[in-house]
């Protein structure tokens, strides 16, 4: 397994730290390899710990009145898993579940130290803002797809956005997410096929069109 150091420098987020810098992190950091199927943590439960996946996949969702699962958003390589709200607090809370897809591996930094380290002295603040930024805009797409698009623009914007990750899921699976029936994804898939914009081969799909794609669903996002 890589080091500490060799994770560090898979992030962007530290691309712009010196060495001496790096050297700080290393002393308050950490680096473990999660399972697949592990749950990182339970919405509403805190953490001391500043966490970004340097390789595998997780899925945040939350459980509803019903307990049927909500799907929300994944996380990649290279991106943060720590939901923030608010930088004024040592503790981190978590708004939703997090579990992971694959063998995963994960840096955490301690955060209070990190703040005091880092932040407060005006180091990594536009790189956070930007991790925040890029987390909003994940649960604008949520708005998006739960209470504006139909089950076509569900569809078109995955397509869009994630064509790997539409390919990688079973299709069952990818009804679930978009809440729509399977029966109803397979028309879409159809109808997009039979206007020229996507292609399907031996169950793959292809986009033949992207911009076709985008306009499906970019008039209707808020």
């Amino acid at each position: 397994m890589m080091s500490i150091k060799e994770a560090l420098f898979q992030l962007n987020f530290f691309s712009n730290l010196e060495e001496d810098e790096i050297n700080q992190l290393i002393a308050i950091s950490s680096f473990k390899k999660y399972s697949s199927d592990f749950l990182l943590h339970y919405e509403k439960s805190h953490s001391k710990n500043l966490l970004f996946l340097v390789n595998g996949l997780a899925k945040a969702y939350k459980i509803d009145k019903h307990d049927n699962e909500v799907f929300l958003y994944y996380v990649h390589n290279n991106q943060m898993l720590s939901e923030l709200s608010t930088l004024n607090a040592d503790i981190l809370l978590s708004y939703s579940n997090i579990v992971f897809l694959e063998a995963s591996y994960v840096l955490a930094i301690d955060y209070e130290a990190f703040k005091r380290e880092f932040l407060d002295k005006g180091l990594l603040c536009l790189e956070l803002a930007s991790e925040i930024i890029r987390q909003s805009k994940q649960l604008q797409d949520l708005v998006n797809r739960e209470f504006i698009f139909d089950s076509v623009s569900k569809v078109a914007k995955m397509l869009h956005s994630d064509i790997a990750m539409f390919n990688k899921l079973k299709r069952y699976d990818v009804s679930l997410m978009l809440h729509i029936q399977p029966s109803t994804l397979s028309r879409v898939l159809s109808r997009l096929k039979r206007q020229g914009i996507i292609d399907i081969d031996r169950g793959e799909v292809i986009i033949v069109d992207a911009k076709a794609l985008e306009t499906i669903y970019e008039g209707l996002a808020l």
